[in-house]
């Protein structure tokens, strides 16, 4: 391995400009003629849940409604004082009219004028998905249109709905996404120059992962628009620090090693060849840890994830490139020039003070360091046992200040609250309804009595005001099926003109055949975003079963956020108990392959493990304890093992490999010791690097879903990075000796001298020889 890296060195020193040329001119041309990432993001992640959860079956059954890659928006005009006057409903019906002629609109639905009279609202369905490109020019088309339409000036006119919120959304996290990696790029060179103490150094070091992070987004959304990979909302926020975090630590491993080859006496141009022979091999490993883990979420079955792992896959993969080649043949090109305005000059590299004590008092003390480590680490894993989830099926709102922001308020404040933020409940009976509403109005009823429903509005009290079976009956006889009615009554029809908009508005409860009905209802559990509607869910769907069959009801469904975050959380869980056990194996494969050993990488990944516990009890503390939550992300558990176990044992193969490597020349404690000396620095620093990149997030982040995974991440860095891997790594080391190796030839290699006083820092008998 060290010869094919050495081999590599050579190629990016000697054909240095030629490498950044080709660097350069693939992230140009990737950047001028590949999709934006953004373009592909479907910010919808119960579009991302297998065929066969409640929810997507609920959207299907919702079909009449909102036809399969179809979506809506709600077009309201409201009043603070007074009630809408006939011209200026009027108007809105004009707008309506205006609005269906748009490119991409199949319907608009007037849903009629609140009980209160200060508000209409009517529902618009596009031929276009929420994640679709084309979303945004949609929405802008529609509100161009409203603007553009006279109305009353003290009538205020807003879109909302789900494709108004998803678009005012992505333009939001677009904004927040350039504030990440702009205050990434800062941080990093703020630690960089602190750390490096040159000019120039910390500039080329985060050259290839902005480089590598702007090639290759468009090469992810270009998979994404053939169809390979999905998506998510998470996709570019964790692309970014990952890339920004795990790439220059990648570049920070090779230059403090350069530096250290070149304080040794070693010419700039050897010392980076020599560089990239010793620390290649454990870029490759670790990066090779965090592309096998990233692909193990390909046997997910919830998308967001099968569609997550391969893109920062494909993103680690180009960093690790780019770390062998692109950064090498940097270093090459500006020589010593690099360290700048410090001067380097040959003699032996002196570890740091701080490291001599700390790495003294782990070999005085190696088994009191394990326990105290250990112990403290389960007192923070204790806190997992107060975990609960919460949502993140989608927003229910957009930004604050946003259009879509100010038509939810409207709505709240014109119109019951199941119409605001509906948990639906969906019928489908075998013939049209309109046959006999009084079995749907027992329907309705029912469900109205059921425990789990605080509110329920149908058709029998659209926007709040109630109408009779008899009342329906006769407008069917007279009317037909209200979906099918013009704008405006026929000049010579019998219902007054405020029966007729009410009648028509009941299309958002019934189906143009009759046989699909839809109910609009408020948990009695709260917010469908809180972890009791969440938790809810199975006695709202049981509820909904029994009225199904009572009211004779051949399918029912139950669809909004709180039962889709429900489905997502369920799914993601499952995800997790499946896929854990196979990354642990994969990544103890990788690492018996690296420190060739089979005793290593059981503690390794213990240890790895022990962290992930610990930091998912600390978030679980922060978030729930001290900040009140009533629960964490869904995701979180699942994502900070993925990247917790991977973006650990990027440091655990550092500074194993770095002991294995001192450890052919001198005893095991004195390995150690010159091992942390050599790498201390090294780990502290990447990792404080890694965790601000993601500390960055926690502040910037455009949803509180990213904010608390980037928090959360930041938190398990750091205990892995001070604790597990300075301390509980190397006390485990000289507790095992030789054992560390086993069964390889160093296993065998003579047993450290006797301490002082007697004692011996590893075992001093050979381990056995397999099978002997």
């Amino acid at each position: 391995m060290q010869a094919f890296m050495h081999m590599i060195g050579v190629f990016a020193v000697r054909f240095r400009y030629a490498v950044v040329a080709v660097w350069v001119a693939a992230a140009a041309l990737a950047m001028l003629f590949l999709p934006s990432l953004a373009s592909v993001t479907n910010p919808d992640n119960t579009s991302f849940l297998p065929s066969d959860t409640g929810t997507a079956e609920a959207i299907k059954l919702a079909a009449p409604f909102v036809p399969p890659g179809q979506s809506s928006a709600t077009m309201v005009a409201s009043r603070t004082s007074g009630k809408l006057s006939s011209s200026e409903q009027s108007a809105f019906r004009q707008l309506e009219s205006s609005v269906a002629k748009l490119p991409h609109v199949t319907s608009v639905t007037d849903q009629g004028v609140s009980e209160n009279g200060m508000a209409q609202k009517a529902q618009i369905v596009v031929d276009v998905a929420s994640s679709s490109p084309d979303a945004g020019d949609v929405v802008d088309d529609i509100r161009d249109t409203m603007s553009s339409t006279p109305h009353d000036s003290a009538v205020a006119e807003h879109l909302t709905g789900s494709i108004a919120i998803s678009v005012d959304n992505q333009r939001s996290q677009e904004d927040a996404q350039r504030l990440t990696e702009i205050l990434s790029n800062v941080v990093i060179l703020v630690m960089l120059f602190i750390i490096l103490r040159s000019a120039l150094a910390p500039l080329i070091t985060l050259i290839p992962p902005v480089l590598v992070l702007n090639l290759s987004s468009p090469i992810i959304a270009e998979a994404a628009a053939q169809g390979d990979i999905d998506v998510s909302s998470v996709t570019h926020p964790m692309l970014t620090v990952l890339l920004l975090g795990a790439g220059t630590d990648y570049g920070l491993f090779l230059v403090l090693r350069m530096r250290e080859e070149m304080e040794r006496g070693a010419p700039p141009r050897q010392a980076i060849v020599k560089s990239v022979e010793r620390v290649g091999e454990s870029i490759t490993f670790s990066a090779g840890t965090v592309i096998g883990a990233l692909l193990c979420l390909l046997l997910a079955s919830f998308g967001l994830y099968s569609g997550l792992g391969p893109a920062l896959a494909i993103g680690v993969a180009l960093m690790l490139l780019a770390g062998l080649t692109l950064l090498p043949a940097l270093l090459a090109i500006f020589g010593k020039a690099l360290f700048w305005p410090r001067k380097l000059k040959p003699h032996e590299h002196e570890p740091d003070s701080g490291w001599i004590k700390v790495t003294h008092h782990i070999l005085e003390r190696p088994k009191t360091t394990l326990v105290v480590g250990v112990a403290v680490f389960l007192a923070l894993s204790a806190g997992i046992f107060g975990y609960s989830s919460n949502g993140f099926g989608g927003s229910t709102n957009g930004p604050s200040g946003s259009d879509s922001a100010a038509g939810t308020a409207a709505l709240e404040a014109n119109y019951p609250p199941a119409v605001v933020n509906p948990t639906v409940v969906l019928f489908k009976y075998p013939a049209s309804v309109w046959q006999d509403l009084s079995n749907l109005n027992n329907a309705e009823n029912d469900l109205a009595g059921k425990s789990v429903f605080a509110s329920v509005n149908g058709m029998f009290n659209p926007n709040g005001t109630p109408l009779s079976v008899q009342q329906l009956s006769t407008l069917y006889a007279e009317l037909g099926p209200p979906g099918k009615l013009p704008a405006t009554p026929p000049a010579n029809s019998p219902v007054p003109a405020d029966q007729y908009a009410a009648y028509r508005a009941l299309s958002q409860f019934v189906s143009s055949d009759g046989q699909t009905v839809q109910f609009y209802t408020t948990l009695k559990a709260g917010s469908p975003d809180s972890t009791a509607a969440i938790d809810a869910v199975p006695d709202v769907r049981a509820a909904v079963t029994d009225v199904q069959k009572s009211s004779g009801a051949s399918q029912a469904g139950v669809n909004g956020l709180a039962p889709a975050s429900y489905d997502v959380s369920t799914v993601s869980n499952s995800d997790l108990t499946e896929i854990v056990p196979i990354v642990l194996v994969l990544i103890g494969i990788l690492l018996g392959v690296v420190m060739r050993s089979l005793v290593a990488p059981l503690y390794l990944v213990a240890s790895v493990a022990l962290s992930y516990f610990a930091a998912l009890g600390l978030a679980v503390i922060v978030y729930i304890g001290l900040s009140g939550e009533d629960g964490v992300d869904f995701v979180l558990p699942f994502l900070m093992f993925i990247f917790l176990m991977a973006l650990g044992e990027d440091y655990n193969i550092l500074v194993m490999s770095r002991i294995r490597e001192e450890a052919h020349s001198m005893p095991l404690r004195r390995a150690v010791a010159a091992a942390m000396h050599a790498t201390g620095t090294t780990v502290t620093s990447a990792g404080l690097i890694l965790a601000a990149t993601f500390g960055v997030s926690a502040i910037t982040g455009a949803t509180d879903e990213i904010k608390e995974l980037g928090g959360s991440i930041a938190m398990g860095i750091l205990l892995d990075t001070f604790l597990v891997r300075v301390l509980l790594v190397p006390a485990t080391v000289i507790l095992l000796g030789r054992w560390n190796w086993w069964p390889s030839a160093l296993s065998h290699r003579p047993a450290d001298p006797p301490k002082p006083g007697g004692t011996r820092g590893a075992p001093t008998s050979a381990p056995p020889k397999p099978g002997g």
